[in-house]
């Protein structure tokens, strides 16, 4: 009897330790090697007093997919409301029609705002920033160098495409200070610049250091879509719902597209090595 302890069970030197809870750093009683655990619980993080600590909550996700959700749903729903109205000949037409009266009077000023909406100007302008940011990343040996300036050109070739079918589905009659014609709706120089000048401003944005520079891009971009907007309505070339309309889709676009650019420069930051591994 001598031989029997009463206290708790000793190790002594050489024996095994496989089954203690935290042999070798694994933190598994069943592990007698020192790899990490294979499981998504034992892979945590411990808490202060030793245990696995649950996993913190992702800032900003909910809200950033809110967001998209605005970016795309909101103008899709608002562009839906306002084509019906064309269509019925809804009593939000004569709204517009009132305002339009309110806001018409021709100037040279508005015909000039106006024209920055045309292809011969707008486009030009998107194909000068496409040649830009296709030629540095490819200088540089980049990964898929191309497909932004495609994807802008193939988002600016859509807009024809989207623009037309609607205008001759809707067969909206022009504002009395144009000459008597259909097919206004949406207007097409609206959408024409905001696609042109805002997927310009998504190219550039990443290449400028400056936040005030970029602020400044983005003020601009939103000037001349403004402007454009403003000299039409102005001018009598559209009714106030056409350029609502054309705000709408283009919205719906450029948010595309920016979803586009953001997968394209992940997967050119993954794919791209790193610039110190060459020789000095």
């Amino acid at each position: 009897m001598g031989g029997i302890r009463t206290g708790p069970p000793q190790l002594r030197p050489g024996r095994a330790l496989a089954h203690t809870y935290g042999a070798s750093g694994s933190g598994s009683p069943h592990r007698s090697d020192s790899r990490p655990p294979q499981t998504p619980r034992g892979a945590r993080p411990t808490g202060p007093d030793g245990r696995p600590a649950t996993t913190p909550p992702v800032p900003g996700r909910p809200t950033s997919l809110l967001s998209l959700l605005g970016l795309l749903g909101l103008p899709a729903l608002l562009f839906a409301l306002i084509t019906w109205q064309v269509v019925a000949d809804g009593p939000l037409l004569r709204v517009d029609e009132r305002l339009s009266r309110a806001l018409v009077h021709p100037d040279r000023a508005s015909e000039l705002l106006a024209d920055l909406g045309n292809v011969e100007v707008a486009v030009p302008v998107l194909g000068a920033v496409l040649l830009y940011v296709a030629q540095r990343p490819r200088r540089a040996g980049a990964h898929r160098w191309w497909w932004p300036a495609t994807a802008a050109a193939l988002l600016m070739a859509l807009v024809p495409l989207l623009v037309v079918p609607v205008k001759v589905l809707t067969d909206r009659p022009g504002t009395p200070a144009v000459p008597p014609a259909t097919g206004y709706f949406p207007s097409g120089h609206t959408a024409t610049a905001m696609i042109a000048y805002g997927a310009a401003t998504l190219l550039l944005l990443p290449r400028l250091r400056s936040s005030g520079a970029r602020r400044c891009l983005v003020a601009l971009c939103g000037a001349l879509v403004l402007g454009v907007s403003f000299g039409l309505v102005r001018r009598g070339y559209h009714w106030p719902l056409d350029v609502m309309a054309s705000w709408c889709l283009g919205t719906v676009l450029l948010t595309g597209f920016a979803l586009v650019l953001g997968r394209s420069s992940r997967r050119t930051s993954a794919g791209t090595p790193r610039a110190d591994t060459g020789p000095g």
